[in-house]
């Protein structure tokens, strides 16, 4: 039995998808109101911030993949994500399950310091110091020996579906509704976005490679680390005309912070933007060479394929 725990997210839909692809068909899909994503899948509804329900969830797992998502609000994440995640420990150990724990890079240093496994972390921000505690955690128990683990580690997101993302709000969905293309404070910074299909897929692997557990892995990326102005220009190859777009200056968004609370809680996340942002992901490269990653053409063009679909 594999586990996924905050299964029905764009992460977790396409976990459940590439597990019973390539690995197992014993698929559980545990989240607050559980939805099946294969027709095999088991599904579990529960709150994981009650421990006894935790460890009910995990029960009879020889792995667990915590893909949990919270809305962004840093209050929230405070007073939820490292309870859910000490319950979701506890819960491993107490079921002999291995956790593979999908991280972000939250607790990096924004700078143009070119991020690898090694980066010491440096959070800007309340969510940045919540995710750190939260590697920290499963970092301190993989330390100890008590708890088989492994970390995942993904930068920003764009992709189909589910996906949500910055670039996915101000590109895709503006371009699906013909408004000019939004970029946040500069568009001559590199980029590294990961395509949500191959986080989930890169995260399988790992999850089902034993010799993997005990590190920290960052997932894949398309090498080009495309600048805002270079990506949009793929894009316009892509859709057939010429994407306009804007730069939305740090002045903009605290002005917009003033009245929209989800501007407000995405402030301390801008410094990324200012600076480029070099995802090394060549330790998994090296270890998983057969692994197909998704161009940002092939990515795009997927967007694009499936919006058209959606109009129809």
């Amino acid at each position: 039995m594999q586990t996924i725990l905050g299964a029905n997210g764009q992460i977790g839909e396409e976990l459940a998808r590439e597990l019973k692809r390539n690995f197992t068909s014993d698929i559980r899909i545990v989240s607050r109101n559980a939805k099946k994503v294969n027709d095999t899948d088991e599904v579990f509804s529960a709150d994981l911030s009650i421990r006894e329900k935790a460890v009910e969830a995990v029960k009879g797992s020889n792995i667990a993949y915590f893909t949990l998502g919270l809305p962004i609000s840093s209050e929230l994440w405070e007073k939820q994500f490292p309870l859910i995640l000490q319950n979701v420990i506890d819960a491993c150990k107490i079921n002999g399950t291995k956790l593979v724990f999908f991280d972000n890079t939250y607790m990096y240093p924004q700078d143009d310091s070119v991020l690898t496994e090694k980066t010491p972390f440096a959070p800007v921000g309340r969510k940045g110091r919540v995710r750190r505690k939260m590697a920290e955690m499963v970092l301190k128990e993989i330390e100890s020996g008590e708890l088989e683990a492994v970390i995942c580690r993904a930068p920003e997101f764009y992709g189909p579906g589910k996906t949500q993302s910055i670039t996915n709000t101000l590109v895709f969905d503006n371009i699906k509704e013909n408004k000019k293309l939004k970029v946040p404070l500069s568009a001559q910074k590199k980029r590294s976005l990961i395509w949500t299909p191959d986080a989930s897929r890169a995260t399988a692997l790992i999850g089902n490679t034993p010799d993997a557990f005990g590190q920290t892995w960052h997932l894949p990326v398309d090498k080009s680390h495309p600048t805002y102005q270079e990506f949009i220009r793929i894009a316009s190859g892509i859709y057939g005309k010429d994407l306009q777009y804007s730069v939305v200056s740090k002045f903009l968004f605290k002005i917009g912070s003033l009245f929209n609370p989800k501007v407000k809680e995405l402030l301390e996340l801008l410094p990324r933007y200012e600076h480029d942002n070099i995802f090394d992901d060549s330790k998994f490269r090296n270890r998983f060479p057969e692994f197909q990653v998704t161009t940002y053409k092939q990515g795009i063009s997927e967007i694009k394929n499936e919006q058209l679909l959606e109009k129809k």
